[in-house]
């Protein structure tokens, strides 16, 4: 019996589809994002200007930032020594954990090893401390989310149309009031840019009786006065239950979290399994998301910048006739339709243009949205938008004629 049959079978129906998916060697400049080394398969090297990374702000490469992690190297090492119910609590974990419940104005917060983690172990954890609990969610929802929210039964949970409000209502009138229920919903959608009305939200949940659980991930650090995320911009963070965030995106380093009243964190403290059987994140990460946090606190500059960049790319690709998807957010995606066709574009852009850009394809989006996201930063010059924005409308007449067979691909 050949064991690998399936494997291979399985890798097959990936490369037919046209969506097996290549990573790409990179290696940041320090201090000089967006600009990376990119290595070939047969070890050639060359620059390129990165156009889809989620280190929106360009956290990763603040000096504070570093400082305070090699600091912590310094002083305590490189491993946390565990789960933080053994000996991986450190000062640094506390600090850092303090310093998010301040962000969101809460009374506690809990730190995960990554975002997807935090979203999967305290979704999933709701169940357990809520008996009955029917979950409400957005059928756009992170896959992170998606997976917490499947442990509860079929009959515990619902999804509603994306962003479709008066859905969510027609669904949550066929279940009793006094039911426990969770609402399940993001900010800013990644893959689309778009925005959750967050004062409508807030208002049906309270109508029908149901704790808020919101996935601020692709907004925090880049929303709000003091980076706290869509909702602190919306004026509704004290009306949220449980907001649950990252530290990879526009703090720049790596780690998840949630923030809510300090018995809901107890309780997801002590009985989510992601939570209590994994090792801690390593004290020069939490010191490194202190001090971004911090920063982006006070550097509301850093946010409008941002948006600016954002909106100045979003013209700068509609003028060219690009198909531009709307978005309400920093988040810029491009229209391609088909994965082949988007692998195509992608690796010309790498290859000939020293522009990066991952295509995106299913199951990231679904089949028939394949496009190219781009996620400017402040660092983003207008050249580098000129450069893009020229290549761009040059490359999508080359590969319109590549799909009528005009060109080898």
């Amino acid at each position: 019996m050949d064991l690998r049959a399936p494997f291979r079978r399985a890798m097959e129906q990936i490369h037919a589809e046209g969506r097996y998916r290549v990573f790409a060697d990179l290696k940041r400049h320090r201090g000089q994002f967006p600009r990376a080394t990119w290595t070939r398969e047969d070890g050639v090297s060359s620059d390129v200007i990165v156009w889809c990374s989620n280190d929106y702000l360009g956290q990763g490469q603040n000096p504070v930032v570093l400082d305070a992690m090699h600091q912590a190297i310094d002083e305590a090492g490189a491993g946390s020594g565990g789960t933080r119910n053994i000996s991986g609590t450190t000062h640094y974990h506390v600090e850092l954990e303090a310093e998010l419940a301040d962000l969101h104005g809460k009374e506690a917060a809990l730190l995960f090893t990554s975002g997807y983690v935090s979203n999967e172990a305290s979704l999933s954890t709701l169940y357990k401390i809520l008996p009955g609990l029917i979950m409400f969610s957005d059928e756009l929802n992170h896959n992170s989310m998606i997976s917490g929210i499947r442990a509860g039964k079929r009959e515990q949970r619902r999804v509603f149309r994306h962003n479709d409000l008066a859905h969510l209502e027609e669904l949550l009138m066929q279940v009793p009031l006094d039911a426990p229920k969770v609402i399940a919903f993001e900010s800013v959608y990644s893959m689309d840019g778009d925005i959750t009305d967050m004062r409508a939200m807030v208002a049906l949940a309270k109508t029908y009786n149901a704790m808020t659980y919101l996935d601020e991930v692709h907004a925090v650090g880049m929303y709000g006065p003091r980076g706290a995320g869509v909702a602190e911009r919306d004026g509704v963070m004290d009306q949220i239950d449980i907001i649950e965030g990252t530290l990879a995106k526009g703090f720049g380093v790596m780690g998840g979290y949630i923030a809510a009243d300090a018995v809901i964190v107890d309780a997801i403290r002590s009985y989510a399994d992601g939570f209590i059987f994994t090792t801690s994140i390593p004290p020069a990460l939490a010191a490194g998301a202190v001090a971004s946090i911090r920063y982006l606190k006070d550097h509301n500059e850093i946010r409008i910048a941002h948006q600016e960049r954002a909106a100045a790319l979003k013209a700068r690709l509609t003028k060219a006739g690009l198909p531009v998807m709307p978005s309400e957010s920093h988040i810029v995606p491009v229209l391609v339709g088909d994965p082949v066709h988007c692998k195509m574009i992608s690796d010309i852009l790498l290859e000939e243009h020293g522009v990066y850009v991952q295509p995106i394809n299913y199951p990231t989006v679904p089949r028939g949205t394949e496009r190219l996201r781009f996620t400017p930063s402040p660092a983003h010059t207008d050249a580098m938008m000129d450069d893009l924005a020229q290549t761009l409308e040059m490359l999508w007449t080359r590969c319109n004629i590549a799909r009528m067979g005009g060109l080898a691909a």
